[in-house]
C-alpha cells in the first residue's frame, strides 16, 4: 500500500543579501523602518553600545582635563576635539540604517549638517593647538598623536570635499549615475576616517602632556573605544560597500 504521509515542507531558500543588511545580524537589524523617525537611527541595532562609548569617552576626557588648570591655549583642544569626535559619530550613525530614498535624503542633509559642525570644531581645537605651539616655541611634529591627527584631520578635509561634491555637484563626477557609484568609495574613507580618529585619542594618551597633567585615564579610553567599533561596525550594510556576504 502506497504511504499517506505528507512529505515533510522543503524550507525556503534564504533570502539573498538585500541592502538591508549588516555586517553582523540579520536583514532589518540596523534598518530604519519607514515610519520610524530619524533620530532613531541614533541607538537602532547596536547603535546604543556606540552612544555609550562616546559618552564615556568625552566624559572621561572632559573630566580629566577640566579638573586640572586650565591654559587658554591648551585646554580647549582635547576638548573640542573630543565633542568633533562624538559629532563625526552621530553623522556616521544617523544615515547608517537609511534604505529608502526619503530616508536617505533626510539623511544625507543631517550628515551634512553634522559633519559640518565637527569640521568647525576640528579646525578650531587645531588652530589653538598650533597657535600654543608656535608662541612657545615647540615641535609642531614630535608625537605619534601628532602625526595621526594630521593625518587624519587631512583625511577627513578630502573626504568632506568628496562627499560633498557627490552629494551636491554631481556633474563634478561626470553626472548623477556616476557620481552614485562613487558613494560605496566615500563610505569606505569614512569608516577608515573613524579608525584614524580612534588611533589619535589613543595615541593622545602617550603624550607627555598627558601623562604630566590631564591623566585622562587610558583604560576608560580604550574601553569607550571598543565599545564604539561594537556599536559602528556591526551595522555596516553590505551592498552600500559593494560587498556581498560570502564574496
Amino acid at each position: 500500500m502506497a504511504s499517506t504521509e505528507t512529505p515533510p515542507a522543503q524550507a525556503d531558500p534564504p533570502a539573498p543579501p538585500t541592502e538591508s543588511e549588516p555586517l553582523l545580524g540579520r536583514p532589518g537589524d540596523a534598518t530604519q523602518q519607514p515610519d520610524a523617525p530619524i533620530v532613531s537611527n541614533f541607538v537602532l541595532g547596536t547603535g546604543w553600545i556606540a552612544q555609550a562609548g562616546a559618552v564615556l569617552l568625552v566624559g572621561v576626557i572632559w573630566s580629566s582635563v577640566l579638573s586640572h588648570e586650565t591654559h587658554a591655549l591648551v585646554t580647549p583642544h582635547p576638548l573640542l576635539q573630543s565633542l568633533g569626535f562624538f559629532t563625526v559619530l552621530q553623522a556616521i550613525l544617523i544615515l547608517q540604517p537609511t534604505t529608502t530614498p526619503a530616508a536617505k535624503l533626510h539623511g544625507q542633509r543631517a550628515h551634512f549638517v553634522l559633519h559640518l559642525l565637527s569640521l568647525a570644531l576640528f579646525i578650531s581645537g587645531t588652530t589653538i593647538i598650533e597657535v600654543n605651539k608656535h608662541r612657545n616655541h615647540l615641535a609642531h611634529f614630535h608625537s605619534p598623536h601628532a602625526y595621526l591627527g594630521s593625518a587624519t584631520l587631512t583625511l577627513l578635509l578630502l573626504q568632506y570635499l568628496f562627499g560633498f561634491t557627490i552629494w551636491a555637484v554631481p556633474r563634478v563626477w561626470g553626472g548623477e549615475d556616476a557620481a552614485k557609484a562613487l558613494w560605496k568609495y566615500h563610505r569606505w574613507t569614512g569608516y577608515a576616517a573613524l579608525a584614524l580618529l580612534l588611533a589619535t585619542v589613543m595615541a593622545a594618551m602617550d603624550t607627555d602632556y598627558n601623562k604630566a597633567v590631564m591623566k585622562v585615564p587610558d583604560r576608560w579610553v580604550v574601553v569607550a573605544g571598543v565599545w564604539i567599533v561594537i556599536g559602528v561596525f556591526p551595522r555596516v550594510h553590505l551592498r552600500k560597500l559593494g560587498l556581498r556576504r560570502g564574496a
